[in-house]
């Protein structure tokens, strides 16, 4: 397991082993070190302080074993990305989900394996089925036909662990199941970029869900089956219609506006889901992108989350609760909350005794 993590860290910063060797002034050898991620070796304490400092991690990132692997975590073709970026982004999660774990472990909170209620993995015929299939997993997570409110808290209450972080540009979200330490069951994972807008990463969301729920053997065009996945799944044909009306014309921009801040989703996105409902015709929609909606594809107009706090709205909850429920009930310091939350005292201080510490009733 050590080995295996020194060699993503070690990807992680784009060093060979000569190069890590350098920047170590020579004093573990590029040979050593290619036996310490082979396994025949392991560091003493002084040289595993060295690596961890000089790869940027930790040394209980380089030690532990509750995560024992990523399974299925795949870079779409057209994301073009490095080995470094690659690196990047698996380092970056397991890092992640080896300090929710650590606070689950203490809280002893249970982790499952991931299961659709009332609904297996769905073998598609054709992508046209990911329609109902989005219908179906509604009605097993009782969501009605309304607007989702908050789509990375739902996914967290089903036991889906989310991780925004930064992704290269290119690349939108991705999902993947984690094997964790012997005799411990898979856990659910959707990765999206925080430098997204809120609506791109709410269909990233879904479209990711629809990956995990398709059948991998499904002779479909899986990115398209999930988009259509997404757009039904986040935006319902037979609420759409109550609010937009069975056949439409044209729309006016104001309305198209209010309709994607209550649906939450892009601008683009919302024409290309009234086409696919029939609302509209193709050729209207057409002409909108080709008009008034040019650029939508790759500008949002008005968007939900201003630039500024970009990746703050509707981002993952859950883990912060857990270290800070912890941290109330004393199994756990400050110093160890910190350490979870990666977060300074003065962060932790606040969120224990609020803005004015003359409230609180935190005591440490």
């Amino acid at each position: 397991m050590f080995g295996q993590r020194l060699k993503l860290a070690r990807k992680k910063q784009g060093l060979s082993l000569r190069s890590l060797s350098d920047r170590l002034d020579n004093q573990i050898s590029a040979q050593a070190i290619g036996k310490y991620e082979r396994g025949e070796m392991m560091p003493g304490s002084r040289v595993l302080l060295n690596l961890s400092k000089t790869l940027e991690v930790t040394p209980e990132y380089l030690l532990s074993d509750q995560v024992l692997s990523l399974e299925g975590m795949e870079f779409r073709k057209h994301s073009r990305t490095t080995v470094r970026e690659r690196a990047e982004v698996e380092a970056t999660v397991i890092d992640h989900l080896e300090r929710y774990l650590a606070v689950e472990n203490i809280l002893e909170t249970c982790n499952q394996d991931w299961q659709v209620p009332n609904l297996q993995r769905r073998f598609l015929g054709c992508v046209e089925e990911a329609e109902e299939l989005a219908i179906e997993l509604r009605k097993a997570w009782n969501l009605g036909i309304d607007a989702i409110p908050n789509m990375t808290e739902l996914l967290e209450e089903q036991g889906i662990k989310v991780v925004l972080t930064k992704l290269p540009e290119r690349v939108s979200g991705l999902t993947c199941k984690v094997q964790q330490s012997a005799n411990k069951t898979r856990l659910s994972v959707i990765v999206i970029n925080n430098t997204h807008t809120l609506e791109r990463r709410r269909l990233t969301l879904a479209h990711e869900l629809g990956h995990r729920i398709i059948a991998d053997d499904s002779p479909v065009d899986h990115e398209k089956a999930s988009n259509v996945f997404a757009g039904a799944f986040l935006m319902p044909k037979q609420h759409l219609i109550m609010e937009t009306g069975k056949h439409r014309n044209t729309f006016g921009y104001r309305e198209i506006i209010q309709l994607k801040r209550q649906y939450r989703v892009s601008a683009a996105a919302l024409l290309v889901r009234f086409e696919a409902t029939d609302i509209i015709k193709k050729q209207t929609m057409v002409y909108a992108f080709q008009t008034y909606a040019k650029g939508w594809r790759r500008s949002e107009p008005d968007p939900i989350e201003p630039e500024k706090q970009r990746g703050e709205f509707e981002s993952p909850r859950r883990f912060e609760r857990l270290c800070l429920w912890a941290l109330a009930e004393q199994f756990i310091s400050p110093a160890k909350a910190m350490e979870l939350l990666k977060q300074p005292l003065e962060y932790i201080e606040e969120a224990m005794k609020g803005p004015t510490k003359a409230n609180a009733n935190y005591c440490q």
